[in-house]
C-alpha cells in the first residue's frame, strides 16, 4: 500500500498547489467567483463534468449497480439528462445575463423583490450539498488510511476549504480539471474494464445474476420518475451549476461545452452501474451496497492502480464539495449579507438613495457604486472570508450530522419544490410576476417541508405535490396581479439578448460588476 499512499499524498499536495496558483489569478470579484468568465470549451466541459459527478455519482452509482444492476445507472443518468437540457435550452441565455447568482437573475426578471427569499432557499441547498460531500471523506479516508470519521472529515474538509479560499473559482477550476482527468483514467479506463474482466465478462455476469439486473427499469419506474424530478430539474436551477455556466467565455461555449459534459455523464452513469454489477458477481454478500466500490478497488486492482482509482473517488468528492462551497459562500455574501447591509444602511440614512450609497431597494449596489467596486480588492477579500466562514460551518455540521441521504434529499426537495417554477417561469413566461414568484417559492417550499414532516423525508409525494402547489400558486397569483413593469421586462430582454454595457465585467450599464441593477419602479423592494 505504500505506493498507493504516495499517489494519494501527491494528489492532495497537488490540489493545494493548484489553490496557490489560482490565488495569483484571482485579482477581481469576477476572477474569484466566475473565473473571469473566460473558460473555453475544454476547461468548461471538464470542470462542469467534475462538479456534477461527485461522491454520490461515483460511490453511490456503483452501489446502485450492485443493488439493482444496469438500471442503477438511472440516478447519474438523470443528472446527465438535466445537464444536457440546461446546456441545450437555457445555458446561452443564462450566460448572457452576466450575473453571479440565481437570485440576481430573479431580481432582474421580476424587479428586485424576490432575491433574499430565494437566496435563503438556495443557501440552504448549497450548504447541505457541501455538508453531504464533506461527510463522504470519512468513507474514502477510512479505506485509505484507516482514519476515524471525525479526523477524515476534518482532513478532507480543510484541504478543500484551503484551496477554495485561496483562489476561488480559478483554484476550483484548475483542481477540477485535474480531478476530471483522474476520474476519467481511474474509473472509465482502469476500473471499468478490470472489474468486467475479473467478473468473467458480460456473459458470465448475465449467467450468475437474475434477469432483473439487466432490465432497463429494474430499479422501478416510479424511482426513475422521482430521479428526473429531483436531479434533472435540480441541474436546471442549482447555484453550483449556474455558477459554472457563468464561467463560460461565450454562450456558444456554454451550450457546446455543457452538451459534451452531459454526454460524458451518461457514459459515467453506465460505467458505474456496470462496475457495481461486476462487484455483485465477485462479492455477492456485502453488508451494504455502498461498500461495493471500496471493496472492488481494494481487492481487484493492482498496487499503484488502486491508489489512482481511490484518488479518482477522492476527486469526485472534492469537485462537488468545492463547487458547493463556493456557491454557498457566493449566495451568503452577495444575496443575503449584502442585502441585509443594504436594508440597514437605508434605515440609518433614509435619504442615501440619491447618493449612490446603497440605493433604496436594499438590493445590489447602484451603478456608480458598483462600477467603483467591481475590481476593488475588498470584494475579493469579502468573498474569500465568506468561503472560509462557510467552509468552517460545513465541517462543523458534517461532524454532527449522521443521516446523509435524508439531508441531501431535503436539500434537493426544497430547492426544486421552491425555486424550479419561478426560475423556469421567469425564463419562459413573460406574464409571470414578482408576487407570483414569491407565492410560488413560499407555497412550494412549505408544501414540500410539511409533507416531508408528515410522510418522511425519503417519501416521493413531497416533491410531486410541492411542484404542483408551486405551479398553481405561480400561475394563479401572477394572473391575479398586475403584469411586471414594462421597463423591467425591457431591461430583462436586453440582458437575455446579450446587449450589455462596457462595465468592468461586461455587465449592463445598470450593473457594471455583473450584479442585478436596482429597478426604480413600484415593483422593486428590499426583500
Amino acid at each position: 500500500m505504500a505506493v498507493d499512499y504516495a499517489v494519494i499524498v501527491l494528489y492532495l499536495a497537488g490540489m493545494l498547489a493548484m489553490g496557490w496558483w489560482g490565488m495569483r489569478r484571482a485579482k477581481s470579484k469576477s476572477d474569484f467567483l466566475v473565473a473571469g468568465r473566460r473558460l473555453g470549451p475544454a476547461m468548461y466541459s471538464g470542470t462542469m463534468a467534475a462538479i456534477v459527478l461527485g461522491g454520490a455519482s461515483t460511490i453511490g452509482g456503483v452501489g446502485l449497480g450492485y443493488q439493482y444492476g444496469l438500471s442503477g445507472a438511472w440516478m447519474v443518468f438523470t443528472i446527465g439528462l438535466g445537464l444536457l437540457a440546461l446546456s441545450v435550452f437555457f445555458s446561452a441565455r443564462i450566460a448572457r445575463l452576466k450575473v453571479y447568482t440565481v437570485s440576481e437573475m430573479l431580481d432582474l426578471r421580476y424587479g428586485g423583490s424576490a432575491g433574499i427569499i430565494s437566496g435563503v432557499v438556495m443557501w440552504a441547498y448549497t450548504l447541505m450539498l457541501a455538508v453531504t460531500s464533506t461527510i463522504a471523506y470519512a468513507t474514502i479516508f477510512d479505506v485509505l488510511f484507516g482514519l476515524d470519521r471525525s479526523l477524515s472529515i476534518i482532513l478532507g474538509g480543510v484541504i478543500v476549504v484551503a484551496y477554495s479560499t485561496l483562489g476561488g473559482m480559478w483554484s476550483i477550476t484548475l483542481t477540477d480539471m485535474v480531478q476530471f482527468v483522474v476520474k476519467t483514467i481511474g474509473v472509465l479506463l482502469l476500473l471499468l474494464p478490470i472489474a468486467v474482466i475479473k467478473a468473467g465478462g458480460f456473459a458470465e455476469m448475465k449467467a450468475q445474476l437474475p434477469d432483473d439486473y439487466f432490465a432497463p427499469l429494474g430499479i422501478g419506474g416510479q424511482t426513475v420518475f422521482t430521479y428526473v424530478l429531483i436531479y434533472s430539474f435540480g441541474m436546471l436551477i442549482g447555484q453550483d451549476i449556474w455558477q459554472r455556466v457563468f464561467t463560460a467565455r461565450s454562450d456558444k461555449v456554454a451550450r457546446l461545452g455543457g452538451t459534451a459534459a452531459g454526454t460524458y455523464c451518461l457514459a459515467y452513469a453506465l460505467a458505474g452501474a456496470v462496475i457495481g454489477t461486476a462487484a455483485k458477481v465477485l462479492y455477492p454478500h456485502l453488508g451494504s451496497p455502498d461498500d461495493a466500490f471500496a471493496t472492488i478497488v481494494r481487492d481487484a486492482l493492482p498496487v499503484g492502480v488502486r491508489g489512482l482509482v481511490l484518488a479518482a473517488a477522492l476527486s469526485a468528492v472534492m469537485s462537488t464539495s468545492s463547487g458547493a462551497l463556493i456557491a454557498c459562500a457566493t449566495v451568503a455574501h452577495n444575496d443575503i449579507w449584502a442585502r441585509v447591509k443594504g436594508v440597514a444602511a437605508v434605515r440609518r440614512k433614509p435619504h442615501a438613495g440619491d447618493s449612490g450609497d446603497s440605493g433604496d431597494t436594499g438590493g445590489p449596489p447602484s451603478a456608480d457604486r458598483a462600477g467603483q467596486r467591481a475590481e476593488a480588492p475588498d470584494e475579493v477579500r469579502g468573498n474569500r472570508a465568506f468561503i472560509l466562514l462557510m467552509g468552517l460551518a460545513v465541517i462543523v455540521i458534517a461532524l454532527a450530522l449522521n443521516n446523509v441521504v435524508e439531508a441531501l434529499t431535503l436539500a434537493y426537495n426544497v430547492l426544486v419544490g421552491g425555486l424550479l417554477v419561478p426560475i423556469l417561469g421567469g425564463l419562459l413566461w413573460k406574464r409571470g410576476t414578482a408576487a407570483g414568484a414569491l407565492a410560488s417559492v413560499a407555497v412550494g417550499g412549505l408544501t414540500v417541508i410539511g409533507l416531508m414532516v408528515s410522510l418522511g423525508v425519503l417519501a416521493n409525494e413531497p416533491i410531486y405535490y410541492g411542484l404542483l402547489a408551486s405551479l398553481v400558486a405561480y400561475v394563479g397569483v401572477s394572473l391575479a396581479t398586475p403584469p411586471t413593469d414594462a421597463a423591467v421586462l425591457a431591461a430583462w430582454r436586453a440582458r437575455l439578448a446579450g446587449r450589455t454595457g462596457d462595465g468592468p465585467d461586461g455587465g449592463s450599464d445598470g450593473a457594471p460588476d455583473g450584479g442585478a441593477a436596482p429597478v426604480t419602479t413600484s415593483a422593486s423592494g428590499g426583500a
